[in-house]
């Protein structure tokens, strides 16, 4: 299959085709309250340059890559990796700052291509991007792709663990270090999704009728009920990465 890859602002024409992708991405993680300061109206005009995305030869999306520009604080990459680069890009805009740092935050694939090597090339692809955009660095908050499977290691066992090779354990980080990517620390509260019972239940279809740890398919660490308050909550770590251009 012939790909091409470009982004969203040479290709405005593929606006609508971003949400139609059929994707694999669990309904719950669509769900963060603090998305919506990135994914909304202004995401195709004011971060299209930002939007790397990937047709086939007859025009289809295959692929969509996000990043998001920010005027980066001192310190140490935020705890809250994910809604921290979010809030902080979204604040860089809204006061006409100058962007200092890219980060990545969402690779999606088509699902009948998944599996074919298609995230390390949009991965590539972000990172060029980015470098062409004068970033001397991209971060990434990366969501380990089997972290799934094992819902109660704790995420900073995990995302350190290697093979024989010497290479992370999981695939994803896989991709990213052999891309020049480096495993920098946990972000151990990437992500919060809060949400009543009746809307947990509604989306993943279980019963959360018992107040303790939920394991839900596709969460990288059990969700928090409690039953008495009426509510839920999922708290994703991820893991920093970042790469050198």
């Amino acid at each position: 299959m012939t790909i091409r890859i470009t982004t969203l602002a040479e290709r405005p024409d593929l606006a609508d085709s971003l949400w139609q992708m059929p994707h694999s991405w669990p309904e719950f993680m669509l769900n963060d309250p603090i998305a919506g300061l990135y994914f909304n109206r202004s995401l195709t005009t004011d971060f299209a340059e930002y939007l790397v995305v990937a047709v086939d030869e007859e025009g289809a999306l295959v692929a969509r890559a996000f990043s998001i520009p920010f005027e980066r604080p001192e310190g140490e990459l935020p705890d809250d990796g994910w809604d921290a680069v979010v809030r902080w890009g979204a604040d860089t805009r809204r006061r006409g700052a100058r962007s200092t740092a890219i980060s990545a935050l969402d690779i999606t694939i088509r699902t009948d291509l998944l599996g074919g090597g298609m995230s390390g090339r949009m991965l590539a692809a972000m990172r060029d991007n980015a470098a062409r955009l004068g970033f001397s660095e991209l971060l990434a908050p990366v969501r380990p792709n089997q972290k799934h499977l094992e819902p109660r290691v704790p995420m900073a066992e995990y995302a350190f663990r290697t093979r024989d090779d010497g290479l992370p354990y999981d695939a994803w980080l896989r991709v990213h270090v052999r891309a020049g990517g480096k495993i920098i620390k946990v972000a151990p509260r990437s992500m919060v999704v809060p949400g009543t019972l009746a809307e947990w239940r509604q989306w993943t279809g279980l019963p959360f009728d018992v107040s303790g740890q939920v394991e839900v398919p596709g969460a990288l660490v059990a969700v928090h009920c409690d039953v008495d308050q009426d509510h839920a909550v999922y708290v994703e770590p991820n893991v920093w990465v970042s790469h050198p251009l």
